[in-house]
């Protein structure tokens, strides 16, 4: 196997950059593994598959920890506070109007 051909299987996999960059490896062992295994070998598979990443855990209760009842309390009276004015003014819109009735203009007397 030649340098080159483990460059184009790096380009391939770029996956290994990041064990070598963060220590877990370094390009000597890579290439060494590469040029006793080939590029099909079980050996890459730590290397080359995606780690599955565990789901976050939610804890329901722990979620709830974290709240400040007091600044919710404050938000809901505000919204209360904005609701009451917003229906001060549509109540004050709806009150019944004092209506004249113009009389028809061919009728000059109460007949």
């Amino acid at each position: 196997m030649s340098k080159e051909t483990f460059k184009e299987f790096v380009r391939k996999n770029p996956r290994l950059v990041t064990y070598v960059n963060k220590g877990e490896m370094n390009w000597q062992k890579f290439y060494e593994m590469y040029d006793m295994y080939g590029e099909t070998n079980e050996v890459w598979n730590p290397y080359l598959t995606e780690p599955k990443k565990e789901e976050p855990k939610k804890d329901f209760l722990e979620y709830f920890k974290n709240v400040n009842l007091d600044s919710v309390q404050e938000s809901i009276a505000s919204i209360q506070r904005v609701l009451g004015v917003l229906g001060d003014l549509v109540v004050k819109d709806e009150t019944p109007k004092a209506t004249h009735e113009p009389k028809p203009i061919y009728k000059h007397f109460d007949d």
